[in-house]
């Protein structure tokens, strides 16, 4: 470990070099593999075994163990009073990044799911200047949620063939309900409400944690962060009990067409992030509970998956108008 100081310039820790940036990268590599290779095989070799999930869990496991050394090595400097103000300020530009990054990566979809509803869909049913579907989907009338393909208004796959077209490859048969806006008078047994109550409440105990810990009172730090893991939790639970039913019984699926694709591409990925989110917190409720991690002026590892929490919390908004509501 070395530090650099310039006259007029602080000390800047400099770490010693490490290996971790790409162990990270051949764990990441690996599990990306390991994940293509494993479509592939449920695609075009079902029922065949195959080293496809070794591959992904080892990349997997392997990720993780490198991202926990180097958190472990980066606290571990942290609290030895290697770092300077330069480097925790390198550490928020760092984070506000990669959130930034997730901000693009969600509205990707938000934008495939927008030009879905306002632009493919009207046009498969014939809306544009020189719409030609009636040359493939005769019959098909479009609306949102997409309960009937255009598949199914061909009379499906068989139709499609009789028709003598091969528009597109597997059958796609939409679902039977959708799990949108049901009325006011149905609104207590619809999960995605609750799910919004559930998860706006922990961005507002996530904040009361916060000004905890800004208080240096440990122990409204400790209770308000450890109920809104609670609150994580419930959320990722009524996420599966929403997943069984759509997928038992309203007949969601990932091929029920586009309604189905877009709904659980969003929906699926949010939870991910919830999932990530969750155990974050997690890490820093036990840090503060078992090692006594964190002071008034120094929870940067906190504030970061804050910030994540928020941001996940903003994103479930959105989807929840444009998915579930609009």
């Amino acid at each position: 470990m070395a530090g650099q100081s310039n006259a007029g310039h602080e000390t800047y820790y400099v770490p010693e070099k490490s290996s971790l940036a790409i162990n990270a990268t051949i764990g990441l590599v690996t599990s990306v593999y390991g994940a293509a290779s494993v479509i592939n095989d449920a695609s075009y070799r079902p029922g065949e075994e195959t080293n496809s999930s070794f591959i992904l869990f080892a990349g997997l496991a392997y990720f993780a163990a490198t991202l926990w050394v180097w958190f472990a090595t980066t606290i571990r400097e942290n609290r030895q009073g290697m770092n300077s103000a330069q480097l925790k300020h390198s550490y928020v530009i760092g984070m506000q990044w990669f959130i930034f990054s997730e901000v693009m990566f969600f509205a990707a979809f938000f934008g495939a799911l927008f030009y879905i509803r306002n632009l493919a869909g009207p046009w498969l049913a014939g809306e544009g200047d020189g719409a030609m579907n009636t040359l493939l989907w005769p019959g098909f009338e479009y609306s949102w949620p997409l309960l009937e393909t255009p598949q199914d208004a061909v009379g499906g796959v068989s139709g499609q063939a009789a028709a003598g077209h091969l528009a597109n490859n597997g059958e796609f048969t939409g679902a039977e309900k959708h799990l949108s806006f049901p009325g006011f008078a149905n609104i207590g047994h619809w999960l995605p409400l609750y799910n919004t109550i559930i998860l706006l409440t922990s961005s507002f105990t996530c904040h009361i944690a916060h000004m905890g810990i800004k208080e240096n009172n440990r122990k409204k730090f400790n209770l308000w962060l450890f109920i809104t893991v609670a609150l994580g939790a419930i959320f990722l639970y009524l996420q599966y009990m929403e997943y069984h039913e759509a997928l038992f019984e309203y007949g969601i699926k990932l091929n029920s067409g586009v309604y189905g694709t877009t709904f659980f591409m969003l929906t699926g990925f949010h939870g991910f992030h919830v999932a990530m989110g969750t155990v974050m917190l997690l890490i820093q409720w036990l840090r503060s509970t078992s090692k006594g991690h964190f002071t008034a002026d120094d929870q940067f590892g906190f504030e970061a998956s804050s910030w994540y929490w928020h941001f996940v919390d903003v994103v479930w908004v959105f989807l929840f108008l444009f998915v579930y509501i609009l």
